[in-house]
């Protein structure tokens, strides 16, 4: 019998137990930091790099994400909840740097409340299913990947973590 991912008191609990980097927050920030070198070369499809200021130090904070993008929106989620780090930066400054496949914009994060966009948000986040995904699907879930395990993933993911947009616009290119 396999148990689904889930939330519990607002913490996401991942099918793997014994895996450390995704059960805890500095595991997470650990495996982030590891990842970060690959995802700024050429970040997979579906990932990215999310750029805050930090509220207290006012420096950039880059964080490995899964990035979504539609058209000038991304949708990323703090899949821990209100206690991760990168959302209070988001919360205190807006303002961020999305690092994504096809590119890096510039764009402000805002909370999903609107129930129509929340509902094409899940959509998206949800019914794409990357090549990466099977990786990561592997550090969080026990036996053979497969699509539907994947979606149920993300799907509890959107549902029990922070669901976010990123209005999207072109970085600036230096001229030099």
């Amino acid at each position: 019998m396999t148990s689904a991912p889930r939330y519990e008191s607002g913490h996401y609990v991942a099918e793997r137990r014994r895996n450390r980097l995704v059960q805890t927050p500095t595991g997470g920030r650990i495996l982030s930091a590891a990842m970060l070198p690959w995802f700024n070369l050429l970040p997979p499809r579906g990932c990215g790099v999310l750029t805050t200021t930090g509220r207290r130090t006012g420096k950039a904070r880059p964080r490995c994400v899964r990035a979504i993008q539609r058209g000038d929106r991304a949708y990323v989620v703090a899949i821990g909840g209100e206690s991760n780090r990168w959302l209070k930066n988001v919360r205190a400054n807006p303002q961020v740097r999305l690092r994504i496949r096809v590119g890096t914009f510039h764009g402000v994060a805002r909370d999903l409340r609107d129930p129509v966009e929340r509902a094409e948000a899940e959509a998206a986040y949800c019914g794409e299913v990357n090549p990466f995904d099977y990786f990561e699907n592997l550090a969080h879930r026990r036996g053979r990947p497969s699509r539907a395990k994947i979606v149920e993933l993300h799907r509890a993911w959107f549902r029990g973590g922070v669901p976010l947009v990123v209005e999207l616009r072109a970085e600036p290119r230096n001229e030099s």
